[in-house]
Order: C-alpha cells, then sequence, then structure tokens
C-alpha cells in the first residue's frame, strides 16, 4: 500500500538548471529523485513540485509530493535524505496526506523575494543583484500597486510557455529598504508565469530610474507584448519565499 507525502524543502539554486528534470542538465528535481531511488531500491521515483524555478533561482520554502509506501519512519526518512543530498538542498519536513492532493494545483498561494544591494558587497553578491544606481522606491512602489488584482501577464511571460491561460492574481507587490544598502521587492499571488518575476522586477526598476512613469504600468499589461516591458533580471537574487496550502 503507498502513501501519499508532501516534502517541504530549500535550495540554492546557483550550481542547478533550475527545479525542473530535463536532459543533460543538473536540476533539483533529478538530485532529488535520484536519491529517493536510492534510498527505496527503485529504478525510478517521480516526485512533482509545487512550480518551477528556472536555472539559479533559490527556494526558502518549497513543496514536492510523492507516493511512497505507508508507516515511513518520517524523521528517519527525512534524516536519511538529508544525509545524502548535497549541502544545497535540504529536507525540512514530510507529511502525510490525502491521495488526491496535489502539490502544484492545491497551492493558495506563492510568494518571492527579489533581493538587490546598491553598494558593492561581496558578502551579498551570490543571493542579491548589484545595481549601483539611485532608485525613487516610492514611485516603485506606486508602479507596483498597477500590478495587483487579477490581470493578464502575458507581457512580463517568456514567450511560447504550455500553460492555458496567462491572468494572475496578485494580492501583494511592494519594495522595502534592508539594511546595508539592500533593498527586497515581495510579489504574492496565486500562480506565476515563468520568467514573470524577473521581467516584473526589471520593469519597476526603469520606474525607479526615471524611465518610465508609474502609470505606464497599466499600458504595458494591456500590450499583451513581451517587448513593451522591461528586460529580466539577473536569478541570482530571486527566491521562491513561501508556497501556502489550506490543509497544512
Amino acid at each position: 500500500m503507498e502513501q501519499r507525502y508532501f516534502f517541504e524543502c530549500a535550495y540554492d539554486g546557483t550550481d542547478f538548471s533550475g527545479w525542473q528534470r530535463q536532459p543533460n542538465a543538473e536540476t533539483v528535481q533529478q538530485t532529488i529523485e535520484l536519491m529517493l531511488s536510492r534510498r527505496f531500491k527503485n529504478t525510478t521515483i517521480p516526485i512533482l513540485g509545487c512550480g518551477r524555478t528556472d536555472a539559479g533561482v533559490h527556494a526558502n520554502q518549497f513543496y514536492f509530493h510523492v507516493d511512497l509506501p505507508k508507516n515511513l519512519d518520517l524523521e528517519q526518512l527525512k534524516y536519511k535524505l538529508n544525509k545524502m543530498l548535497p549541502t544545497s538542498i535540504v529536507i525540512f519536513e514530510v507529511i502525510p496526506v490525502l491521495a488526491e492532493r496535489h502539490a502544484r494545483f492545491d497551492a493558495t498561494f506563492r510568494s518571492y523575494k527579489y533581493f538587490i544591494h546598491t553598494s558593492k558587497n561581496p558578502f551579498q553578491d551570490k543571493y542579491s543583484w548589484y545595481f549601483p544606481h539611485d532608485l525613487n522606491l516610492e514611485k516603485m512602489n506606486r508602479a507596483a500597486q498597477f500590478l495587483v488584482g487579477e490581470k493578464d501577464f502575458t507581457s512580463f511571460s517568456k514567450l511560447h510557455t504550455d500553460v492555458f491561460t496567462n491572468i494572475c492574481d496578485l494580492s501583494k507587490a511592494e519594495w522595502r529598504e534592508l539594511d546595508n544598502d539592500q533593498i527586497v521587492f515581495e510579489i504574492t499571488a496565486n500562480r506565476f508565469l515563468r520568467n514573470m518575476v524577473r521581467a516584473v522586477v526589471g520593469t519597476l526598476l526603469e520606474v525607479g530610474q526615471g524611465y518610465i512613469e508609474p502609470e505606464i504600468i497599466t499600458e504595458i499589461l494591456e500590450a499583451k507584448d513581451r517587448s513593451r516591458a522591461g528586460v529580466s533580471v539577473p536569478a541570482k537574487g530571486l527566491f521562491l519565499n513561501e508556497v501556502k496550502y489550506p490543509f497544512i
């Protein structure tokens, strides 16, 4: 008899080609699947994640589900897997759930953070983007509010993706100042499109530098044209920060 389990994990995406399994590249999904297969002496144990982070993107919280034998010693399983996995991946918790629970489709919201530092700092550079320019955070936050609500984010999405809709419902989009000349952008929605957060950040930075006015965000959304939005910022500053389910 099998039981469905949700695994809560985190990972440093620096050396991975994203979450999703792909040929001729090392990914987080493949790495975890390999360790699970070794642990249970199976040829393959497929897992399904709550989303797909791109190459170089990190996760403070990420969930995947997998069907394994019932009545496992979950603390022992977590301990064994953490010993087997590289230091860049950690398993926090293993949670038995109903068989119909789904890591991707049952998530009610996801939240990302993007970190930028405006003064050169070697201790921030791996997980934050060095952007040595004056920024108007008040304007950036005004612009960000035009993104909140149920909107079509085609202009901020990678082209030719296999999603059924480009409509996302944003509940939060906010810039904050941190210590040591660092700022963070936090964005929360029911779902995200590929490359969406990095394109949003790149566009809001244009607002912060005075290249475009906050109100232009509405025109960019209405255009449904990726070329109208700003460039995508580097992956290293982006973290999937939180994923929420009604049953966890």
